[in-house]
């Protein structure tokens, strides 16, 4: 599991990044997110945790939840 936090929300489009604490940056869509977390009030700067998982356009995140 890694930690982060919300960066940006694109909510018109269903996606976002979230910034790692590892210092790396995080694909995520709207659909990854569990019930936790409501896209629509993403504004960014909440904590959550998910999983990395491998994309064809690279590493993304998964299984996003409210850390």
């Amino acid at each position: 599991m890694t930690a982060g936090t919300i960066k940006k929300v694109v909510s018109d489009r269903g996606f976002g990044f979230i910034a790692a604490e590892d210092g790396k940056e995080y694909f995520f869509h709207r659909n990854e997110l569990d019930s936790t977390l409501d896209f629509d009030r993403l504004n960014g700067g909440e904590r959550v945790a998910f999983e990395v998982q491998d994309s064809p356009k690279g590493p993304r995140a998964a299984q996003v939840h409210a850390a």
